[in-house]
């Protein structure tokens, strides 16, 4: 194995990847096992997450996907994905906090159900599967290779702005405290914990703004690079952050947005 290869390789490592049926987690899913992980993909639909493993273990890579059905939305699910996990594998090196929901509706009719229902999904959920999880984290960690984990921010959880959307953005800026919170509480048991920032990425959430090639080149637009956010992208920050690479980074809010955290609306002083 050269260097770079030993630098950047998953091999040998167990994931669980949450909402991994579609978009980013999928992304994610999709470049651990490419990179030699044993991937646990799990999300509401079984089937689906299934549908994804075959596909994913279909491209030939050094690692494998396995899918089944997990919900998080629930106390009794998580505690039943978390036992589900356990049944495949006795150690996790990395989670991925990736499943999430949102709810856009103007501000005068806001349901209260439905910031209680984003908030379950988007914080509470992560909180709760990474206890139960954290035994399993803690068998896999050690000085050299801290266990990861990864939870799924947002630039609408940096930059205020709601777009009809309020739960959901305040539900990523609770995940991105709660990255920096539990990156100092666990740095000791030698896990790290890091946030993805991402901003627009092709995935059923995002279908009605970037749903199209011509929605997406429109979006593109109005971003500093130019464009949306590609799987390459993710998978990048995935496999830096879960590597060898990446094994010194804890308490990180990662912006994946092509510029879109430092844009600003004020004009330049030289013109």
């Amino acid at each position: 194995m050269s260097y770079l290869e030993e630098l950047f390789s998953v091999t040998g490592k167990t994931a669980l990847v949450t909402g991994a049926a579609t978009g980013i987690g999928r992304m994610a899913a999709t470049a651990l096992a490419q990179a030699g992980a044993h991937v646990l993909i799990a999300s509401r639909k079984g089937d689906e997450c299934e549908r994804v493993a075959a596909e994913i273990n279909a491209r030939g890579g050094p690692g494998k996907a396995e899918g089944f059905a997990g919900d998080v939305s629930t106390e009794a699910g998580i505690l039943a994905l978390a036992g589900a996990v356990k049944e495949r594998t006795g150690k996790l090196n990395i989670l991925i906090n990736n499943a999430g929901i949102s709810w856009g509706e103007p501000f005068e009719t806001f349901p209260y159900a439905a910031w209680a229902k984003v908030m379950n999904v988007n914080v509470t959920a992560i909180f709760h599967l990474t206890r139960e999880l954290l035994p399993l984290l803690d068998t896999a960690a050690s000085d050299e290779d801290p266990a990861r984990v990864i939870n799924l921010g947002s630039i609408m959880g940096t930059q205020p702005f709601a777009d009809n959307a309020y739960s959901y953005t305040a539900s990523k800026a609770a995940v991105h405290h709660l990255t920096r919170t539990l990156a100092i509480e666990f740095a000791g048991r030698r896990i790290t914990v890091n946030a993805f920032a991402p901003g627009p990425f092709q995935s059923k959430m995002m279908a009605f703004a970037v749903g199209t090639d011509d929605k997406a080149k429109r979006m593109g637009a109005n971003i500093p690079l130019g464009r949306i956010g590609a799987p390459d992208d993710i998978a990048g920050a995935t496999l830096y952050l879960c590597s060898r690479a990446g094994r010194y980074v804890t308490g990180a809010i990662v912006p994946i947005d092509g510029g879109q955290s430092v844009q600003h609306g004020l004009p330049p002083f030289t013109q």
